[in-house]
C-alpha cells in the first residue's frame, strides 16, 4: 500500500480523482449507503438487536431463541413482535430494536388500510401488495444488487483479462480461434437460455451468478486484447524478451499494468451494467427466487399497482441514485487514469 502511494504516477492519479469533486463525493455517498446496507440485519429486522432478560443478555438478531427461553409455551422461535412475548420480556428486562422493525419478508398484519398501504409512521415508504415494508426491502435489495454486481464484475474481469491477454500476446492461431469462439459464444441468446433453464431449475443467487458469468466475461476481452497486441511489439517488451524473461513474466510485469489503466476505467460501468441486468431479470421474473428482496421485483410491483405510486417512485429513486453514483465514480476514474492529465 505504501509503495502504491509512493509511486508518483499513482499519486497523480489519486490527486486527479480527488480533484473531481463530483466523483469523490459520489464515492463517499455510495460507500456510506453500501456500508449501512451491508449490515441490513442490524438496521431493519423484526428481531431485537439486544435483549436483557433476568440479568442475561442475548442477541436474537444473531441467534434463534425459542419462546420458552423467555417463559413462553412453545419450543418454536420467539416472535418478538407478538404482544404476549413482548410482555414476558419487558416484565423481566428490556429489548433494543433496530431503527426499522421489519425485515424484508416481515408481513405487517396491523395495517389500517389494505395493502399496498401508503407511507406512514410505521412504514416510512409504505408497504407492497403483500404488506411487506418497502424500506426494509429496499435496504436488503440494495445489498444483494451491489454484492451480486461486485462478485460478477470481479470474476468476469479476471476471466476476460486473462483471455484477452493470451489472445493479444500470442496472436496467430490462438487469437484467430479465440475470436471465432467469442463471436459464436457472444451470439447466444442469454435471455432465452435463462428462460429455458428456469423452467426446470429453481434460480438462486449463485446459480444466476454462474449463468451470467458464462457470458459476462467477454466484456473486457477486446479491450485487453488490443492493449496486448499493441504492447507486445514495444521496445521494452522486446528488451525483456532478449534478456530471457519468460512470456508469463513479461505479460504480468510489463504489459498488464499498462492494460489495466484502460481496464480500471471500465469497472464502474461494468458494475452498473451488472446491477441493471439483475434488475431486468427480476422484473421479468427470471431472476432471484420469489420473495427475495429485489429492486427488480419492486419495479414489477410498481407496474402492477399503479394506484400505489410510492412503489414505483421508491424503485426509481433507488436505481437512479445507485446508477448515477456509479457513473460519476466511473467518470472520475477515467479522468484519473487519463494519460493526458
Amino acid at each position: 500500500m505504501l509503495s502504491f502511494q509512493a509511486n508518483p504516477v499513482n499519486q497523480r492519479r489519486i490527486a486527479n480523482f480527488k480533484n473531481n469533486r463530483r466523483g469523490i463525493w459520489s464515492l463517499r455517498i455510495f460507500l456510506a449507503i453500501f456500508f449501512v446496507c451491508l449490515f441490513a440485519e442490524w438496521v431493519a429486522n423484526d428481531k431485537p438487536i439486544l435483549v436483557s432478560f433476568n440479568g442475561h443478555w442475548v442477541t436474537p438478531v444473531l441467534i434463534e431463541y425459542p419462546e420458552t427461553a423467555f417463559g413462553g409455551e412453545f419450543e418454536t422461535e420467539a416472535d418478538y413482535r407478538d404482544p404476549y412475548v413482548a410482555e414476558l420480556i419487558e416484565a423481566n428486562g428490556w429489548m433494543l430494536w433496530p431503527l426499522i422493525r421489519y425485515s424484508y419478508d416481515t408481513i405487517n398484519y396491523n395495517l389500517e388500510t389494505p395493502a399496498p398501504s401508503a407511507p406512514s409512521s410505521a412504514n416510512w415508504l409504505g408497504t407492497d401488495d403483500q404488506a411487506r415494508d418497502v424500506l426494509a426491502r429496499v435496504i436488503y435489495g440494495f445489498r444483494i444488487s451491489v454484492l451480486f454486481a461486485l462478485i460478477l464484475s470481479i470474476f468476469s474481469s479476471i476471466i476476460g483479462i486473462a483471455v484477452g491477454a493470451i489472445q493479444g500476446f500470442y496472436g496467430g492461431k490462438i487469437d484467430l480461434i479465440g475470436q471465432r469462439v467469442i463471436e459464436i459464444w457472444g451470439g447466444l441468446p442469454v435471455l432465452y437460455l435463462l428462460i429455458i433453464l428456469s423452467s426446470f431449475v429453481q434460480p438462486s443467487f449463485w446459480w444466476l451468478l454462474g449463468v451470467m458469468l458464462l457470458f459476462n466475461w467477454m466484456t473486457l476481452v477486446d479491450l485487453v486484447r488490443a492493449e496486448f497486441l499493441r504492447g507486445r511489439n514495444l521496445e521494452y517488451v522486446r528488451a525483456a524478451r532478449a534478456l530471457g524473461l519468460s512470456n508469463p513474466r513479461i505479460m504480468y510485469r510489463h504489459i498488464l499494468p499498462n492494460a489495466m489503466v484502460s481496464t480500471m476505467t471500465f469497472m464502474p460501468f461494468i458494475l452498473s451494467g451488472a446491477i441493471t441486468t439483475l434488475t431486468a431479470l427480476d422484473f421479468l421474473g427470471f431472476g432471484l427466487p420469489v420473495g427475495s428482496p429485489s429492486l427488480g421485483e419492486l419495479v414489477a410491483q410498481g407496474k402492477a399497482n399503479l394506484q400505489a405510486p410510492w412503489l414505483g417512485i421508491s424503485a426509481f429513486v433507488v436505481l437512479a441514485l445507485m446508477l448515477t453514483l456509479l457513473i460519476f465514480i466511473g467518470e472520475a476514474a477515467r479522468d484519473a487514469f487519463d494519460p493526458r492529465k
